[in-house]
């Protein structure tokens, strides 16, 4: 029996197919520029790469193509017997992953006008795969949900208060699954129950998050009601004064859909340096251009505010976690963000830190110096072994949405670790 883990982008789509009863990976796959027409997929199977060129107009099509592919790497379509889709945004309806029907679709179809990108997106695939795959479980796993657990007064907006109940105006978050599975691989690593831990969680890449956790719970987070606040991001500009874009809007007379459109696509590191929203760029070019100085330096400042906010809020802290594309593989970037923060407790090994790519193979690992009061950790993230074990819990029956007495295979130590 198999389990797919869908995430549809708004102009992507991925896909991983595992075996229900290892939980081990057996094909993955990319596909891209989804609505151009040099639209294209990569599979990976058994180690070897196929790529495709073929025109592919909306994620229908796409899936199509994915069913095809598939079927060449000799995957059964009968045996797919559920199917977990990233879905960005769950409003606070949902805390949890739940299986799809047509009450849960008129619900994530509310908040389209919110996520025009993702939701149309999302709510193609999962139409996609119920036509496809009529006999298949399918389960919506939401990128808000493990931050459901943040108190009123901390994913409330000081705005009127009819905008907060007839709107649905506050701070929801994103990134939850990533910033679930390493907040449980971080617990394991220290050698204690989740409930007992409490940590801070940085998802950076091009899009950017960091959580606080307390006894195991996320209780703030740096995004906002929509994924532009926060961090700095490689095209998203993180907080930003409010009255600021207004003042924009009103001076270049913007439409609603151009300021969404610049402050997505125009912003953050692409917004400072002009020419480069991938942090290898900017850095590579650190030395030699004066805009991606600044812009490193802004990201840095940024980062290190939220983690001293984050630890004012938490009082203790066990460990910093680092995830995701940057959080994984920038040893430099891991090391601006904890320079100087010594006298709190975070005190990084630079040679570990060096070492620890995830792109190497590295793995998660410690990177923290041996006299650091606060453990320091890379964990390269795993949002789709969520994906399918929430999926296979529904199935099953075994789901518990309090994440903290589910029972995940990656809530443990390994036996290195042991």
């Amino acid at each position: 029996m198999y389990i797919m883990a869908l995430n549809c982008g708004s102009s992507s789509l991925k896909y991983q197919v595992f075996d229900a009863d290892t939980k081990e990976q057996i094909v993955s796959g990319n596909v891209e520029k989804i609505g151009s027409d040099d639209s294209s997929i990569t599979q990976k199977y058994k180690g070897a790469k196929t790529k495709k060129e073929t025109p592919m107009k909306n994620h229908n099509e796409a899936l199509n193509v994915v069913m095809l592919m598939l079927r060449e790497a000799s995957i059964d379509m009968n045996e797919i017997r559920g199917v977990g889709h990233r879905v960005v945004m769950g409003g606070s309806k949902f805390a949890s992953s739940v299986e799809i029907n047509n009450d849960v679709m008129r619900e994530i179809e509310k908040w389209r006008n919110l996520m025009p990108l993702h939701i149309p997106a999302s709510l193609m695939g999962i139409e996609s795969a119920r036509q496809m795959l009529p006999n298949a479980t399918q389960v919506a796993v939401f990128d808000t949900a493990f931050l459901q657990t943040m108190p009123e007064y901390a994913y409330r907006y000081a705005v009127p208060d009819s905008w907060y109940r007839g709107l649905g105006v506050r701070r929801y978050g994103f990134h939850g699954t990533s910033h679930l599975y390493v907040s449980k691989r971080a617990a394991a690593m220290l050698g204690r129950p989740a409930d007992q831990c409490n940590l801070i969680t940085m998802h950076i890449g091009s899009g950017a998050s960091g959580v606080a956790i307390k006894k195991g719970i996320a209780v703030d987070t740096t995004l906002g009601m929509t994924p532009t606040a926060g961090l700095m991001m490689g095209t998203r500009p993180g907080d930003v004064d409010a009255g600021a874009l207004l003042y924009v809007m009103e001076q270049l007379k913007l439409t609603p859909e151009q300021m969404t459109k610049h402050l997505n696509k125009d912003s953050g590191h692409l917004g400072i340096t002009k020419c480069f929203a991938d942090r290898r760029d900017v850095e590579e070019n650190r030395e030699s251009n004066p805009d991606c100085k600044l812009a490193l330096e802004m990201e840095v400042h940024n980062v290190k505010k939220y983690i001293g906010a984050f630890m004012a809020e938490l009082g203790h802290v066990d460990a910093l976690v680092f995830t995701a594309g940057v959080g994984e593989n920038d040893s430099y970037l891991r090391g601006k963000f904890c320079e100087g923060l010594e006298e709190l407790g975070i005190k990084l090994d630079a040679a570990k830190n060096e070492q620890a790519l995830a792109r190497l193979d590295a793995g998660e690992c410690e990177i923290s110096a041996p006299d650091s009061r606060i453990k320091i950790f890379m964990i390269p993230t795993n949002e789709e072994i969520v994906i399918v074990e929430d999926t296979l819990g529904i199935m099953n029956k075994t789901y518990d949405a309090n994440h903290l007495k589910m029972q995940y295979s990656f809530a443990t130590m390994n036996e290195k670790q042991k």
